[in-house]
C-alpha cells in the first residue's frame, strides 16, 4: 500500500473540536492495579465489557509516559475497547525490581490480555511503545489482528533526531515545570504553534506525572542494542504506520524506512505535526486509525485466521 500525505488542519478549530471528546478522557476508564507476572502494573481499561463488533485495542505508551497522557484516543474512539497500562516505575505503577526487556514485557502484556479474558487484539503504540507494539506483534502473532505504528522506529537502527531535543528530552523539567515546557515545547516536538497555544501545553503537561528515576532509566536499558529491522519482512500483519513531517525527535524518514520493510504496510504523514501530532492533530489521526481499523478483511488475513 502506498503513502499518503494528511492535509494541515486548521489549528484552533480542530483543537477545539478535539477537546470534546478529551475532557475527562478517564471518566469512563476501569482503573485497576493488576499482578502480572511478578509485576504490579496500574492498568486502565475501556469499554471491554461492551458489545462490539470491533476488536479492542492493546495500546503501548511513549517512554516515561503515564495513561492519561495517551487516555484523550481512547475517549475518542467509543466504538471499541481500549486497554492500556503504566510501565513499571511509570505513572502508578511501583518500580520495577529487576530491568525488563522486550521481550518479558511482551510476554507480561499477553499475560495481561488473558487476564481480560481477550484472545486477540489491535495492537498500537507511540514513540518507544511503537517499537514494544513491534515486538509484540513479532513475538505473539496469533493475538494481534492489525497493528499502528505511531511516530516510532525500529529501534537502534533508526535516523536520529535533532541534538538539541534529545537534549531537552533528558531533562526531568519536562515533566514537571510547566515554563520549561513551555519555552522548549517547539524544540522538544516540533509541529506546534511557537507561541506555545494553551491547548497545545494543556493536553500534553496536564496530563503528565514524571516516572521514577529507576522506571525511566530501566525503560531505556529496555531497548537497547533492539531493533526490529530484521525482522519487519516477516511482518505479516497489515499495519499503519502514521508519522509527523516536522518531527524534532523521530523524523520522518523513520517512517518510510519502516514503510520498506513491512510487506502490508501504509504510511500516513501529518503536515506540520510534530512528535504529539497525535494530539496536536487529534481529528485527522484519529480519522487515519479509524478507517485503517474499519477496512474490510484483506484476503491473506482471511487465508491466514482460517489456518
Amino acid at each position: 500500500m502506498g503513502s499518503v500525505c494528511a492535509p494541515n488542519p486548521s489549528p484552533l478549530p480542530g483543537a477545539q473540536k478535539g477537546r470534546e471528546y478529551v475532557t475527562n478522557p478517564m471518566d469512563d476508564a476501569i482503573v485497576t492495579m493488576e499482578q502480572v507476572g511478578g509485576r504490579t502494573l496500574r492498568t486502565a481499561a475501556w469499554r471491554l465489557d461492551m458489545p462490539s463488533d470491533h476488536l479492542p485495542v492493546l495500546f503501548f505508551n511513549g517512554i516515561g509516559a503515564n495513561i492519561e497522557a495517551v487516555a484523550p484516543l481512547a475517549a475518542a474512539l467509543p466504538e471499541r475497547g481500549f486497554l492500556m497500562f503504566d510501565m513499571p516505575g511509570t505513572g502508578e505503577s511501583p518500580d520495577p525490581l529487576i530491568p525488563y526487556n522486550p521481550f518479558t514485557m511482551s510476554w507480561t502484556a499477553a499475560e495481561l490480555l488473558g487476564k481480560y479474558g481477550l484472545d486477540e487484539v489491535d495492537v498500537m503504540g507511540v514513540s518507544w511503545g511503537g517499537a514494544m507494539a513491534q515486538h509484540f506483534a513479532l513475538q505473539h502473532p496469533k493475538r494481534t489482528r492489525r497493528l499502528t505504528l505511531i511516530a516510532t522506529t525500529p529501534g537502534m537502527l533508526m535516523v536520529p533526531g535533532n541534538p538539541a531535543a534529545f537534549t531537552k528530552m533528558a531533562d526531568p523539567r519536562r515533566y514537571i515545570d510547566p515554563e520549561f515546557m513551555n519555552e522548549h515545547f517547539a524544540t522538544l516536538y516540533g509541529g506546534v504553534d511557537r507561541d506555545g497555544a494553551s491547548h497545545q501545553k494543556d493536553s500534553h503537561i496536564g496530563r503528565l506525572k514524571p516516572p521514577s528515576p529507576r522506571g525511566y532509566m530501566y525503560q531505556l536499558m529496555c531497548m537497547m542494542g533492539w531493533t526490529s529491522l530484521p525482522a519487519l519482512p516477516f511482518m505479516k500483519k497489515e499495519t499503519l504506520i502514521m508519522m509527523g513531517e516536522d518531527d524534532q525527535i523521530v523524523p520522518v524518514i523513520n517512517g518510510r524506512i519502516l514503510k520498506a520493510m513491512i510487506p502490508n504496510s501504509r504510511l500516513v504523514t501529518f503536515a506540520g505535526g510534530g512528535h504529539l501530532f497525535l494530539l496536536t492533530h487529534a481529528d485527522e489521526s484519529v480519522a487515519a486509525i479509524r478507517e485503517f481499523l474499519d477496512a474490510p478483511e484483506t484476503a491473506k488475513e482471511a487465508k491466514r485466521a482460517a489456518a
